[in-house]
């Protein structure tokens, strides 16, 4: 090879590699541009508290310091969401997506609304979070830190779905041998407040965020009360108090010390798992599982900054809760449990479904 064809080829290869870095850098730089943050649900519940939470710290994190707007896709108890996310290109880093365990719930059960995969999305963030189960007031006299005493009531409890993250506390109700009649079709958690609120729900459940900022004035002007906690997962994986309310009873006490309710057997097991799913591993942020690896580092980067805030643990704890935000092969690892499950889990909770609200997925 002469001379001049190798300064040609070198010439050829820096102004390659100019352009390919150029390119990359105006795919990290988001200025003026707008990011949407699509969530599957309506703008009342917990999943909306935890979205709008974030955006404004990924505008400030993000390179260019886009426009972050979190948009509402509710509808099928968030697959109608989650299909239409399935379905999008979009690799700019202008979309990304988060779901909850409504979403994932469906996915684990092979729910035939279902048309996303899981797997063929990218996680750049997972939050952990938790959820208060709670009363009205007028029952508080038959709460003794058990269940005991109120077989003999009726509850109505407004849901987004059996196969919703609702799946687990219908569960739960179930194994304390409580009679809670379901009222399907409400498009988030908040709604099922708002009938708490109303009358028309007697017992209800928020997520640790929708709880401290929505259900905690209850409590405080003798509306409501705390009955228990869903809990935690240690490091060992044994379910213990919630961090974010470490006086409040976890669901295991209260199955523990209630006549009707055991914490062995399969039941257990299936409730166990769900809860994993639903809560320890609950809230994820995925992008097109098209984006490229600059893009994807982008978002980690962004999200670690955003977690290495002075600030981040005061801000997080008062609407968030105290609970892991995992990134990077922790975000990995998290996406995968909770998008799996074991075959005896899933063939109880399936059966449980068909026999309780003749839900078949066959």
């Amino acid at each position: 090879m002469t001379q001049f064809n190798k300064t040609a080829l070198a010439a050829a290869a820096g102004i390659a590699a100019m352009v390919g870095a150029g390119q990359q850098a105006a795919a990290q730089d988001l200025a003026g541009k707008t990011v949407e943050f699509v969530i599957p649900f309506s703008e009342s519940g917990g999943s909306a508290r935890w979205a709008n939470f974030y955006a404004p710290l990924l505008s400030e994190a993000l390179p260019g310091n886009p426009t972050v707007v979190v948009r509402y896709r509710p509808g099928g108890g968030s697959t109608t969401g989650a299909n239409w996310f399935q379905e999008q290109t979009t690799n700019d880093g202008t979309l990304i997506f988060g779901t909850s365990g409504s979403t994932q719930f469906p996915y684990l059960l092979g729910d035939p609304l279902v048309r996303y995969e899981y797997q063929d999305w990218i996680p750049v963030l997972a939050s952990g979070t938790g959820g208060v189960s709670y009363l009205p007031s007028s029952l508080e006299d038959k709460w003794d830190g058990t269940a005991n005493q109120l077989t003999e009531e009726f509850f109505l409890y407004g849901s987004q779905g059996a196969t919703s993250l609702d799946l687990v506390p219908i569960l739960a109700y179930d194994l304390l041998g409580l009679t809670v009649d379901p009222v399907f079709g409400v498009e988030g958690r908040g709604d099922g407040r708002l009938m708490f609120e109303r009358g028309e729900a007697n017992i209800d459940y928020q997520t640790s965020s929708a709880y401290i900022r929505s259900v905690q004035p209850m409590v405080d002007s003798g509306l409501a009360f705390p009955i228990f906690s869903w809990g935690s997962l240690d490091a060992e994986g044994n379910i213990v108090r919630d961090p974010t309310f470490p006086d409040m009873p976890s669901f295991k006490e209260v199955c523990e010390a209630t006549e009707a309710c055991s914490t062995e057997g399969v039941e257990w097991d299936a409730f166990k798992a769900f809860f994993v799913a639903g809560f320890p591993a609950q809230k994820l942020v995925y992008l097109p599982g098209n984006a490229p690896q600059e893009i994807v580092d982008m978002y980690n980067k962004a999200f670690n900054d955003i977690i290495a805030r002075p600030d981040f643990a005061e801000l997080a704890a008062a609407e968030l809760g105290v609970y892991p935000q995992l990134t990077g092969d922790a975000a990995r690892r998290a996406h995968e449990q909770a998008t799996t499950i074991s075959p005896e889990a899933k063939q109880y909770v399936l059966d449980w479904l068909n026999e309780r609200f003749q839900i078949s997925f066959n």
